[in-house]
C-alpha cells in the first residue's frame, strides 16, 4: 500500500478519504473485470468466490448492480434456484417420481440436515423426511433443541429411486448442482449428514459411516458431522446412543459458535 502512501502524502484528511475510497472501488472494479467476486475478508461460511456470469443451475451468488450503476453479487434465494429447477427431467429419476422433494425449512437456517433420497411417503407429499424416518429425525431434531421449521432439512437427490433403491451416480451427478447451489443459498454453520451416500456426496469420500460419523469434516468452510440414518436407528435401536453422541457435538459446536437453538435442549 505504500504507493497509496505516496499518492495522498499532501492531501488534506478529506481529499484524502476520497481519494482511498476512489482506488477501492477501481481494485474492486478490476476483480470484477478479472471475472472474480470476493466479499472482503475472503472466503467463509456465508462468503464466497465464484466466477462472474456462472450458469445459473451452479451458482450460488448472482451478480447485481445498485441504483448506482456499482456491480455487486448476492446469495442466489431458494425461490430461485427452484424456478431453475423447474419440473427437472436431466436424469431418468423423472420418469417415475410423483413429486420434486425440493426440501423444507429456514431459508437462512445455521443448521441443515441432508439424507440420500425421498421415499414413497415423501414422495406423495412432495416434503422430505416424512415418514416413519421423518418422525424419529423430528424427535432428534426437537431433543437438540430445534424444529423441522427453524433447520434445513433436504437430500442430495430431489427425486424417489424405484422401490427405494439407493440412487446411482448419474443420479447423484444430476442433482447435485442443486444441492451445492442449496447450501450456498443457506449458507448453514453446521450441515448433518444422515447416512453413508449424503456423507460420501458431501465429503467426496467412498468411506463407511462408522468411519465418518463422530467427528466433524470440512466441506468449504462449512462444518459437516456424518451420522447414521434415521431409517437405519429404526433398524438399528442399539445404534440411537452413538447417533446422540454425535448431535451432542453438533450442539455443543453451535454453542461455542454463539448459535443457540430457538427451544431447549434435552442433553
Amino acid at each position: 500500500m505504500a504507493y497509496l502512501a505516496d499518492s495522498m502524502s499532501d492531501m488534506n484528511p478529506a481529499d484524502e478519504l476520497l481519494e482511498l475510497t476512489r482506488q477501492v472501488r477501481a481494485q474492486l472494479a478490476r476483480h470484477i473485470a478479472a471475472g472474480a467476486w470476493a466479499a472482503p475478508g475472503g472466503a467463509t461460511a456465508r462468503s464466497v468466490i465464484v466466477p462472474f456470469d456462472t450458469p445459473v443451475g451452479d451458482a450460488v451468488v448472482e451478480n447485481v448492480v445498485d441504483e448506482n450503476g456499482d456491480v455487486g453479487s448476492r446469495r442466489r434465494t431458494l425461490e430461485q434456484i427452484r424456478a431453475d429447477l423447474g419440473d427437472c427431467t436431466r436424469c431418468k429419476l423423472s420418469t417415475t417420481r410423483k413429486s420434486i422433494v425440493f426440501g423444507v425449512g429456514d431459508p437462512n437456517a445455521p443448521l441443515m440436515f441432508v439424507g440420500e433420497a425421498p421415499g414413497e411417503q415423501e414422495d406423495k407429499r412432495g416434503e422430505p423426511f416424512v415418514g416413519p424416518a421423518g418422525e424419529l429425525l423430528d424427535k432428534m431434531i426437537e431433543a437438540m433443541g430445534w424444529s423441522r421449521r427453524s433447520v434445513f432439512i433436504n437430500n442430495i437427490v430431489l427425486c424417489r429411486p424405484p422401490g427405494n433403491r439407493n440412487p446411482q451416480p448419474d443420479e447423484v451427478a444430476a442433482c447435485k448442482p442443486f444441492l451445492d447451489a442449496r447450501i450456498g443459498s443457506i449458507a448453514p454453520r453446521i450441515i448433518v449428514a444422515l447416512g453413508r451416500p449424503a456423507a460420501n456426496t458431501l465429503l467426496g469420500r467412498d468411506a463407511p459411516i462408522s468411519v465418518l460419523r463422530g467427528k466433524f469434516h470440512d466441506r468449504n468452510g462449512v462444518r459437516v458431522m456424518p451420522t447414521f440414518h434415521p431409517a437405519y436407528l429404526l433398524r438399528e435401536p442399539d445404534k440411537k446412543r452413538e447417533a446422540w453422541a454425535d448431535l451432542k457435538l453438533v450442539m455443543a459446536e453451535l454453542q461455542r459458535l454463539g448459535i443457540a437453538p430457538p427451544g431447549t435442549p434435552r442433553g
